[in-house]
């Protein structure tokens, strides 16, 4: 039975300014995640016991495409949601009879992709009589931290998320557990897919343990190659001094914009006469770390305009979680870490991130954003609908 390093027994605070979520019974919860590639199937119990978490991707499925293929995710989510499905009872030595909820993300995600998930859960709900919960795949991001932090160390209501992944970029301010602001979006590209994007562009190889983006930040991390200075005797400098400075959209203003860093890599590459005379991995490796300082020094002037607003509001913020996909990348939580300590050198401010295997599409994080809706007896009808397009700003209109 895969557990939490740290199981919490008891219950969790219900004060009104934490918002946890209270236990007076366990409640176990199925959930299902399907909302891109990632085939996710997972059961979790109000004593925040992760009993199992299966997370099938398609990595190599997709990398011909340079990114996600909506028709082939959602051909391999029908072949893996079964095997999912089996995989997560065995892990967790259980059966559906020990299930108490069944929990699916409702949106937002690719239509195809995020019914296979509806699907399975409407049909176990209706099956075996079990209430149903359609959840916001941001939302779980989310509160992610409030299941893996430690009970001390859980972030307190109001706190600031910035929520980073493939298909979102999102700074928002989280009042309550079903109440959330947006501070901060994009209107063109997402900071996950200007990644992917660059990477492509780039040529870094991906394999299926890991996505484009992900091989962009590990290209990066093994530093400037080894020969710096090509044949013709140009130096990595001089590449630094080809390539010039990187956009920085929109200064001054809380709202992102990653369409332009893409566009400009997207250029240089194209201008493949400017690179003739230099050596193809310095080159490589000079634009993939430019585009990726560049992408988390927008996150980190975003994040302080973010903090401002909200100290101009008179909220104290003692908590920032950063969730979703991109959260993973090492050099992105190194920066944030600096910038909140610039920040608040006297009051740290805590930066949270949920663990590297969290923080990708799993499904214990839509079992665990659906528990206190269980516990109230807030069930969704076996009749809801998907929303593939669903602001987090409307979530409690719904």
């Amino acid at each position: 039975m895969l557990r939490l390093l740290t199981v919490y027994k008891r219950p969790l605070s219900a004060s009104p300014k934490s918002q946890s979520i209270s236990t007076s019974r366990l409640f176990t919860v199925l959930a299902f995640e399907s909302s891109a590639d990632d085939t996710c199937v997972a059961i979790v119990n109000s004593e925040r016991e992760i009993l199992s978490n299966v997370v099938i991707k398609q990595h190599d499925e997709h990398e011909r495409f340079g990114g996600i293929q909506p028709y082939v995710a959602l051909q391999k989510h029908q072949r893996n949601m079964p095997i999912a499905v089996k995989r997560a009872f065995t892990e967790a030595n259980m059966t559906v009879n020990d299930i108490d909820g069944i929990a699916f993300t409702r949106g937002p995600g690719m239509h195809g992709c995020l019914a296979v998930g509806a699907n399975a859960a409407k049909s176990l709900a209706a099956a075996l009589n079990k209430p149903l919960i359609g959840v916001h795949h941001m939302q779980a991001h989310a509160l992610t931290p409030l299941l893996t932090q430690p009970t001390s160390e859980i972030p307190q209501f109001p706190f600031l998320t910035l929520l980073v992944s493939g298909g979102h970029t999102l700074l928002l301010l989280a009042n309550k557990i079903d109440q959330y602001e947006i501070l901060a979006t994009t209107k063109d590209e997402s900071i996950g897919r200007a990644f992917d994007q660059v990477s492509a562009l780039l040529e870094i190889p991906w394999n299926k343990d890991f996505g484009p983006g992900a091989a962009l930040e590990q290209l990066c991390a093994k530093g400037p190659p080894i020969a710096l200075v090509s044949e013709t005797g140009s130096s990595s400098k001089s590449i630094e001094r080809t390539v010039g400075e990187f956009p920085r959209p929109l200064k001054g203003k809380l709202e992102f914009s990653f369409a332009g860093l893409h566009s400009h890599i997207d250029r240089l590459v194209k201008n493949k006469e400017t690179w003739k005379d230099f050596n193809p991995e310095q080159v490589k490796y000079i634009l993939a770390n430019g585009f990726q300082q560049a992408a988390v020094g927008q996150l980190e002037e975003k994040l302080a305009l973010g903090m401002k607003e909200c100290r101009r509001r008179g909220l104290e913020i003692n908590h920032v979680v950063v969730s979703g996909g991109v959260a993973s990348n090492t050099f992105l939580r190194k920066r944030l870490r600096a910038c909140l300590g610039e920040l608040s050198p006297t009051n740290p401010i805590h930066l949270v991130f949920p663990p590297p295997a969290l923080c990708t599409d799993n499904a214990v994080m839509i079992a665990w954003a659906s528990m206190h809706r269980f516990l109230a007896e807030d069930f969704d009808d076996l009749t809801i609908d998907l929303r593939p397009k669903w602001s987090i700003h409307d979530l409690r209109m719904d």
